[in-house]
Order: C-alpha cells, then sequence, then structure tokens
C-alpha cells in the first residue's frame, strides 16, 4: 500500500534533520558548545592561538585539527569573523513548550514569539536580551525563521547554548497552547491603542507572552487575531521605531514581575 504524501514528507524531513550539522565558530560561541554538555560534537578546528585562548573548555570537545589561520580548514564563510575556532555540532533539541514554558514557580515566567523574523543576529540579539530579562524560552517558526546558524551564534554570544529556542509548525497553535496553560499573549503592534505597561498593569504577577513580528511586515493578520490584545512601546516623542531585537528587550524589561 503506497503511503500517503504527507507521510513520505515526514519521514523526509526527519532524515533531513538527523544529518543535519551547524558548524558554530568565534571563541565565545564555540567554548559555550564545548562546556554544553547536551552538544553534540562532531569536529573541532582551531589555530593555535584560539586552542591557548579556548583554555580548559578543549578538554570537553573532538580530538583539535590544528590548522594554519591563513588556510583555516573549516567548510564556513571566508568572511566568518571565526577568530581560529570552528566546531561542527548538531542542533540542540530544546523539547516542546509544554516542556520549557511552565516556569519555575517561583517568578512569573515570559515567553518571546517570533513571527517570521529571520535575520539571524536580530534573532541571537533577541537571545541574549531572553537570557538576561530571565525569558522561559524564545519561540519561532519552523519555517520563515532563523535557523541555528553560526553567524547566529555568534551573535547571541553563547546564550544559545543556555537560552531554550523552540521550533514550531504553526506559531498560532503555540498562542493557543501557552493561552492554555495561563499566558497572557501580547502582540506588538505599532498601530496599538495601549502600551505594554497600560495592558499589564495589575497582571504582572500572570505567565507574559510577547509576540514580535519581521521588521516592516509586522504581525500577521491570524497572529494578531489570536493574541490576547495588541500593544505597543512607549516613545518618549510622537515619532520612532526599534529593530526588532531592540523591541524585544524593551518589551521583556517593560512587561517584567515587579
Amino acid at each position: 500500500m503506497k503511503k500517503p504524501t504527507w507521510v513520505v514528507e515526514k519521514e523526509r524531513n526527519k532524515r533531513i534533520a538527523a544529518n543535519e550539522t551547524v558548524w558554530l565558530f568565534g571563541i565565545h560561541a564555540v567554548r559555550d558548545a564545548l562546556l554544553n554538555p547536551a552538544r553534540e560534537k562532531l569536529r573541532f578546528v582551531v589555530t593555535k592561538n584560539a586552542f591557548d585562548r579556548l583554555g580548559d573548555a578543549v578538554q570537553h570537545g573532538p580530538e583539535p585539527e590544528m590548522s594554519d589561520p591563513r588556510r583555516f580548514a573549516a567548510p564556513i564563510d571566508p568572511q566568518s569573523v571565526h577568530q581560529g575556532a570552528a566546531l561542527e555540532v548538531k542542533p540542540l533539541d530544546w523539547g516542546k513548550i509544554e516542556d520549557r514554558c511552565m516556569g519555575d514557580g517561583t517568578n512569573p515566567p515570559r515567553v518571546v514569539l517570533l513571527d517570521r523574523v529571520t535575520d539571524p543576529h536580530n534573532v541571537g540579539a533577541i537571545l541574549r536580551s531572553a537570557e538576561v530579562f530571565g525569558a522561559q524560552a524564545v519561540v519561532a517558526m519552523s519555517r520563515h525563521a532563523a535557523p541555528e546558524t553560526g553567524a547566529l551564534a555568534k551573535t547571541a554570544s553563547g546564550a544559545m547554548e543556555r537560552q531554550p529556542y523552540l521550533r514550531v509548525r504553526n506559531l498560532a497553535d503555540a498562542i493557543v497552547e501557552l493561552q492554555g496553560m495561563g499566558y497572557l499573549v501580547l502582540g506588538l503592534d505599532g498601530e496599538a491603542e495601549q502600551t505594554i505597561e497600560q495592558v499589564v498593569e495589575g497582571k504582572r504577577d500572570r505567565a507574559i507572552a510577547l509576540v514580535l513580528g519581521a521588521e516592516g511586515p509586522g504581525l500577521r493578520e491570524k497572529t494578531k487575531e489570536t493574541c490576547d490584545a495588541l500593544v505597543k512601546i512607549d516613545f518618549a516623542g510622537e515619532f520612532g521605531s526599534l529593530n526588532v531585537s531592540n523591541a524585544a528587550a524593551v518589551a521583556l524589561y517593560a512587561s517584567r514581575a515587579t
């Protein structure tokens, strides 16, 4: 009996995922990946200078392949600022929303959701902010989102090893799941009537999820309709805008539990 097309596609995607690897580069990104016991490390290319800078972290990786800095042997973009260190790894598996977004029982949890934010530098910066402000997770779509790459890891400056970055097939379904867990889901929209502070007033003890869209298009209509409320950042002047990574940091601060 012939398998349905969706079954064939699912099996194909599983095989692709099983074979997928990522090259991380840069001293900070490589050091933190080496020290992460959850990382499956496959190949380690390093110059003598970078090897010395990485210190004891090199003991946690595969056998280092010493490379000439003028002819760096790792198969990465020659323009990459690798600082003489590159590590081939398997992508991290952070599990599901229900596993990562329940909170620790002490502080009201915060989650960031990204609607088609594809720039790895923006996502890397958002991971850093999420870690700083104690967010449970950053959630993005499986497609139309920044995958785990060396550029993302370098911008995240190590946060990618510690800050859960979950990928979901359908963002609206993820929002509904969070709402079912008790989250107040707020979509950032420059045209919204209320500010973040106004909407979270008296609700800071609740679990809150913040949804941000790509610069330019912003949130899709389906995403807006699924959120509990649309909010904006309170700018000092009449005009103002922030890129998505800065907006995420401001929104996390504005919605913090006090």
